[in-house]
């Protein structure tokens, strides 16, 4: 990716989409968990497309189970860029803004839903000037190459430019955080993450285990379950979590890593709930 070129479609769409209402969201406060039908409240069509693409690349769907976008990682982007995370409500925002060390975090004049919105335009702005398509239109190898060239966009930040690293770690992470975060916030749908890597969830009571020395391979519980009494818990009101079945696994994996506790089903496993 041509570092020039994109820095330059970067400031001129962030001058385009300076006006309020294009940055502009209103988030929903104060509903009850579960009423909340999933659709987009921030994403634009074609911004949705973008996000939707993206996520499916830095968290593909692979030999080991669904990716960010089968367990809804775009719908959790769009809900935290509709509240006060997109809104940058906790973030130091006055200046200065200059160039920045790797010590630093976020640099930028830019409340989060602004530098989504300014670097998806860009981003597909470069992409139909380079290849014809927009982000979302262009085959998986093609999407990596841009994402992978985003990724190493450096520079100076100032306020005229959007630096490509910057909206690309932003997406990583918050990619990231939809992918095993609790279900209550939109993504982890069907505790797909937290599958992948055996995390058990809601917390439960640990003492009999304690220097026993063998996996805890458990169902694992969410918010959820817990608030509309799914989930069965103890005395003192710690979630009993249910014993899950050990996968086998025949091939060591390749593009997502996994515990290696998890490849030999014949050790003995601590007692559970069934």
């Amino acid at each position: 990716m041509d570092r020039r070129k994109f820095l330059t479609i970067l400031g001129s769409t962030v001058a385009a989409l300076s006006s309020a209402h294009l940055f502009s969201a209103t988030p929903s406060y104060g509903r009850k968990l579960g009423t909340l039908k999933k659709a987009y409240t921030f994403f634009t069509q074609a911004e949705s497309e973008f996000i939707e693409a993206a996520v499916a690349r830095l968290i593909p769907a692979d030999e080991l189970g669904p990716g960010a976008l089968e367990a809804d990682v775009p719908y959790f982007i769009d809900q935290q860029l509709s509240g006060e995370y997109g809104a940058g409500a906790r973030f130091y925002n006055q200046g200065p803004f200059g160039a920045t060390t790797p010590y630093q975090g976020y640099q930028l004049a830019l409340t989060p839903r602004q530098l989504y919105r300014a670097g998806i335009a860009a981003t597909d702005q470069y992409c139909e000037e380079t290849y014809g398509k927009r982000f979302a239109q262009l085959d998986p190898a093609k999407q990596d190459e841009v994402l992978k060239g985003l990724q190493g966009i450096a520079g100076d930040i100032n306020l005229k430019d959007v630096p490509g690293a910057t909206f690309f770690n932003h997406l990583l992470s918050d990619t990231k955080d939809g992918f095993f975060s609790d279900p209550a916030y939109g993504g982890n749908k069907d505790m797909i993450g937290w599958k992948l890597v055996g995390f058990p969830g809601v917390p439960a009571m640990y003492m009999g285990l304690i220097g026993r020395n063998e996996p805890y391979h458990v169902e694992p519980v969410d918010l959820r379950s817990l608030q509309e009494a799914k989930a069965p818990v103890d005395e003192h009101g710690h979630v009993i979590h249910r014993r899950a079945a050990i996968p086998r696994q025949t091939t060591a994996p390749t593009s997502r890593p996994t515990d290696s506790s998890y490849s030999d089903d014949s050790r003995p496993e601590p007692s559970f709930a069934v």
